[in-house]
């Protein structure tokens, strides 16, 4: 969720969301690419002025239902962080 809400309003490339969210590439491109599979997000690579190559991705528009079937099928994927 916290990539969803960061890439809602420009792209952005992977490094910058790495650091943003302090986790390694790997991590984050594990969460990427989930959201690649569900469709929430888009990826393209584009040339910098620093002639090196950089992947972004934006946000596709989507809509989910939430209702009580969703959230029983999502409940075993969560987890919760201990508040200290």
């Amino acid at each position: 969720m916290q990539i969803i809400h960061s890439e809602k309003s420009r792209k952005k490339y992977d490094s910058q969301l790495a650091r943003e969210f302090s986790i390694s590439r790997p991590l984050l491109y594990l969460h990427l690419q989930k959201l690649e599979e569900a469709n929430i997000v888009s990826s393209d690579m584009e040339l910098l002025e620093s002639v090196k190559a950089a992947k972004y991705y934006t946000l596709n528009p989507f809509n989910v239902l939430l209702n009580e079937l969703l959230i029983s099928d999502l409940i075993s994927t969560l987890t919760v962080k201990n508040k200290q």
